[in-house]
């Protein structure tokens, strides 16, 4: 029955983000995340202007799995069958929640790591670059480089297979940045090490051909060099 006061209205609202909760396991995480959030805004004493971006970076995580688990009960509704476009549609509404997910883990790094470590940062980070911006930023171009190569040549799976190998780019990435932060022979050897190790496991699984590991592994370096040459 269609509500006809605001007061049912608002009811209505309620028992929808009450159901979701239920229902949902993610969602929960998401609120519990919010509430950790808020806690440690509120422990930080953090100005006006950074309380505002993390109420709002909670707001539209919880938004967007609200609208994930609209879309997939409204889904459910229509078939039960299984449907390639159904499936599209639930994924598509789950990528939405994973990049605001993303984005409000970085929006709460900028805001939060100069309370959380005044060992390296005393000042709070929107007023000053925080600590990793171009490690992190380049990360995030390899990262984005990878899903359009991926979804140009489609095939394989996001996290098995398809050009080029992802886990070969951020290993590398991680790796070139480790190496150019100053971290010392020791360290660099050993991260590199590490990244090889990974791209190697791609190969002895079979997942992906020496082609992609090694296109892969040259896009993370690459793309993690010229960001430290230009923006370091």
């Amino acid at each position: 029955m269609k509500p006809e006061t605001w007061l049912e209205s608002l009811n209505c609202a309620i028992e929808g983000i009450l159901w979701a909760v239920k229902k949902e396991r993610h969602l929960r995480y998401h609120f519990c995340a919010a509430l950790a959030v808020l806690m440690l805004a509120l422990f930080f004493h953090i100005n006006a202007l950074e309380f505002f971006l993390l109420v709002l970076a909670a707001l539209l995580v919880i938004f967007a799995e609200l609208i994930n688990t609209a879309i997939e009960a409204l889904v459910d509704l229509v078939t039960d069958e299984y449907h390639e476009l159904a499936k599209r549609a639930k994924d598509v509404a789950a990528g939405a929640v994973l990049v605001t997910s993303v984005g409000a883990v970085l929006l709460g790094y900028l805001v939060l790591s100069g309370y959380i470590f005044p060992l390296f940062d005393s000042q709070p980070t929107l007023t000053r670059e925080p600590q990793g911006t171009v490690p992190v930023g380049a990360l995030m171009m390899v990262v984005i480089l990878v899903v359009l190569l991926k979804a140009r040549y489609n095939y394989g799976s996001p996290l098995h297979g398809g050009m080029p190998s992802g886990h070969a780019a951020i290993a590398f990435s991680i790796a070139t940045s480790v190496i150019l932060s100053g971290s010392g022979i020791l360290i660099s050897l050993m991260v590199l090490l590490l990244a090889i190790l990974v791209s190697q496991s791609r190969l002895l699984m079979k997942i992906h051909s020496h082609r992609e590991v090694f296109l892969g592994a040259i896009l993370g370096a690459t793309v993690t060099l010229l960001a430290f040459l230009f923006f370091n």
